[in-house]
């Protein structure tokens, strides 16, 4: 016999909070509210599933395109010659698989306002009312960040603010450091006994709340219908996953930090140098995957404020660049700036693969993805993006070509990826399976 259903006597608040000690919390949308605002269903927790050994994740955006010309090889399969870009990553031929005719279902006509669903494959970005979906990197952290001291690592390179390719389940961006010097502090930078004690102190206020709102949350629960119980559980669900992470973060603040022998960056102050500023941040980054401090890493690097890269012969701003109507001389400026994009991406695949971990590389272990929500940012299409695959434990040395009209859809490789890191996903977003042609070793 079904549970009965209890009406209230007046509807709740539309915007109803719990209250205690000076701190509310909205509650998720509820059939004894009128609807007003969404319910974020909770995240699953917990370790990955089969991991016997770390996977990890690096995944670039570049915003302001790759030349296709330059970048997508001619030919499709393991044969093909490795076009004008590819050739800075010779080297790394067999580690690489490079794709042509992908891209998300439903981003076209975003212009660059597809930046933020280069890992969400939201659709629709770039009109009115537009709400963002979680990231790549977010879906895996909220299953396997906590077994590192930071669940993910966002990081930006650009002119502008501190944008963020990684997204919450809310479809709100997280927090990016924009300084490789910061990074590296909180990184490897022991605190004092003091400033771990004042951080600890923060967490566990943080745990009081949690659970002074949760008292009262069960006394609301008893007033209310089967349904509305049953998405109370399964929000006090959430809530308590969010208490285990407070818990986690106190235990990290009590670990050491790793000891790196590296020096520490020095922040390069000309905004304009995009080359090195991402040269520091790729270091950055490898440290923190080197050291298991997180397995999950997002770096956004954006020109956003058109910025006269310093480079020899460039003399016309990065983003006017992008728009060079076919003028062979801002191809050729363009051609500069994005070789050089190569040529530390290089140097990043080149880092990882010499350092050494438990027979492999580190470059075995790390899926790099790398490339732009642009394939035509002269005509700001969001269709066959440039995009590569680099390392993980795949089989590569290929190019992967789809049709170019028809895109296939880049989200099938994003549940290969979320499967490498020893996560049972069969889908994500607009995915429709694996990535077609992409083996494990």
């Amino acid at each position: 016999m079904n549970a009965p259903h209890f009406a209230l006597a007046r509807p709740l608040s539309r915007r109803l909070f719990l209250r205690g000690t000076g701190v509310a919390l909205a509650l998720p949308l509820l059939e004894a509210m009128q609807p007003s605002f969404a319910w974020a269903r909770p995240v699953e927790s917990g370790s990955a599933v089969g991991q016997d050994k770390p996977r990890r994740m690096l995944a670039i955006l570049t915003n302001m395109g790759i030349l296709g010309a330059n970048f997508f090889p001619e030919k499709t399969g393991a044969e093909f010659a490795l076009s004008p870009y590819l050739e800075e990553l010779k080297e790394f031929r067999q580690d690489f698989t490079v794709f042509s005719g992908v891209a998300h279902p439903e981003t076209a006509g975003g212009g660059h306002a597809a930046d933020v669903t280069f890992l969400t494959a939201a659709p629709h970005p770039g009109r009115s009312g537009f709400r963002n979906t979680i990231s790549l990197d977010q879906f895996a952290a909220d299953r396997i960040g906590r077994q590192t001291r930071f669940s993910s690592l966002p990081l930006f390179v650009g002119t502008g603010g501190g944008s963020s390719l990684s997204v919450t389940s809310n479809g709100v961006p997280v927090p990016s450091d924009t300084r490789p010097s910061k990074v590296f502090s909180r990184l490897f930078v022991q605190g004092t006994p003091e400033e771990v004690e004042q951080q600890v102190k923060s967490l566990r206020q943080g745990r009081s709340i949690l659970d002074v709102v949760g008292a009262r949350a069960r006394t609301l629960q008893s007033r209310l219908g089967q349904p509305d119980r049953d998405k109370l559980d399964q929000y006090f669900t959430s809530v308590r996953d969010l208490e285990k992470g407070l818990q986690t973060e106190e235990d990290w603040e009590y670990k050491p930090k790793p000891v790196v022998t590296e020096a520490p960056p020095k922040d390069i102050d000309n905004l304009n140098d995009v080359i090195n500023r991402s040269r520091m941040m790729y270091r950055v980054a490898r440290l923190a995957l080197e050291t298991d401090s997180t397995r999950l890493v997002t770096l956004f690097i954006a020109d956003d404020h058109n910025p006269l890269v310093p480079l020899e012969g460039v003399t016309e701003g990065h983003h006017t660049l992008t728009h060079h109507g076919n003028k062979p001389e801002s191809l050729d400026q363009l051609r500069t700036i994005e070789t050089a994009q190569f040529k530390v991406l290089a140097q990043l695949l080149g880092d990882l693969k010499k350092t050494p971990e438990d027979g492999e590389t580190l470059l075995d272990r790390t899926m790099v993805f790398y490339g732009s929500a642009m394939g035509n940012a002269n005509a700001h299409s969001n269709e066959n993006l440039p995009v590569l695959l680099a390392g993980g434990g795949f089989k590569h040395g290929q190019h992967l070509a789809f049709d170019r009209k028809r895109n296939y859809p880049l989200p099938n490789l994003f549940v290969s990826m979320l499967q490498r890191l020893g996560l049972p996903a069969d889908k994500f977003a607009t995915s429709t399976g694996t990535m077609r042609g992409l083996d494990l070793v």
